[in-house]
């Protein structure tokens, strides 16, 4: 596999029309999403490609950009590899059904 900076795909983040649609997302919603979605407020620096462009051209200058902080991001690179997220909730467990760690919990209600 060819390292991450050799990606010719690399080159499209500096574009301008992609710099552009950058800089709106982050005004759009400054803060990370994932954090807000754990209750966190973290600044947003990096907007990033919901579903991966996989170096499709037209993935990446029209697919839905959200915002995320750097660990976030990073985060989402290693859970797109293993297959689900290490996102964890308010209660401290995955909020990902498909984590390992959901195989055998089972929710009640009181």
């Amino acid at each position: 596999m060819a390292a991450l900076h050799n990606r010719p795909w690399r080159e499209w983040y500096n574009d301008a029309q992609y710099r552009a649609r950058r800089k709106h997302q982050l005004q759009k919603q400054p803060m990370c999403e994932e954090c807000l979605a754990q209750g966190r407020t973290t600044p947003a620096t990096i907007a990033d490609h919901v579903e991966p462009h996989g170096g499709d051209i037209r993935k990446f200058r029209t697919g839905t950009l959200r915002s995320l902080c750097k660990p976030c991001h990073d985060r989402k690179w290693s859970d797109d590899r293993r297959g689900y997220s290490t996102a964890v909730g308010l209660d401290g467990y995955p909020i990902d059904p498909a984590h390992p760690a959901n195989k055998f919990r089972t929710t009640t209600c009181l």
